[in-house]
């Protein structure tokens, strides 16, 4: 998904070869539209639970509709998303792993905390990558689960700002609304499905 008017951030990025695929047959519950959008970042009036902030409010659901989701499951929604620059899954690049997800299950505070690392410090692609994880979760996960995602601490060079941008609900909400935006999230998620297969398989 590269661009001949524009030249790479990074030609040459290092590829890990992808693991195992998860035995998980979670079906993921759909929520509507507006519900997802209302529920998918950072929450004013938040406290720390599990090392990472949570929000004070959660979307109820029923007993026996509730069923936890752990790492691992969530890795396998986002690893086989294309990157925006190259032919490779993010899974490849080590853009993100099973290792950069925390969840908490517990009631009331469901959350998923996403963290990512581009394959360099200046990649202009850093929020792009960061909405099209949102957006894979937002279609995917039950809508208890608020999610909140971050580069990893270091590892880009406009970090902070990268990170307000992918938690502010007017910008998400934006950019969903950009339609030459969206095509290229729908581009990156086109391969999400695979969940651990390479790209062109």
């Amino acid at each position: 998904m590269t661009s001949s008017a524009r030249p790479l951030d990074n030609s040459n990025p290092t590829i890990v070869a992808p693991t195992a695929q998860s035995s998980s047959s979670h079906n993921f519950s759909k929520a509507s539209q507006k519900t997802k959008l209302q529920r998918l970042w950072q929450e004013e009036g938040t406290e720390e639970l599990d090392g990472f902030a949570v929000g004070s409010h959660a979307i109820a659901v029923e007993e026996d509709e509730v069923e936890d989701i752990d790492e691992q499951e969530v890795f396998d929604l986002l690893r086989s998303i294309t990157d925006p620059e190259h032919p490779l899954t993010l899974e490849q690049l080590a853009v993100v792993s099973a290792s950069q997800i925390k969840v908490s299950n517990k009631k009331g505070h469901e959350r998923v905390l996403i963290e990512f690392t581009p394959t360099i410090p200046h990649c202009s692609m850093a929020t792009l990558i960061g909405l099209t994880l949102r957006v894979r979760l937002l279609r995917a996960l039950p809508p208890r689960y608020k999610v909140d995602i971050r580069i990893t601490e270091g590892a880009h060079q406009s970090e902070n700002a990268v990170n307000k941008q992918l938690n502010d609900k007017e910008r998400v909400h934006a950019a969903l609304e950009n339609s030459h935006l969206l095509g290229v999230v729908e581009g990156c998620l086109a391969t999400a499905h695979k969940r651990g297969g390479t790209i062109g398989v």
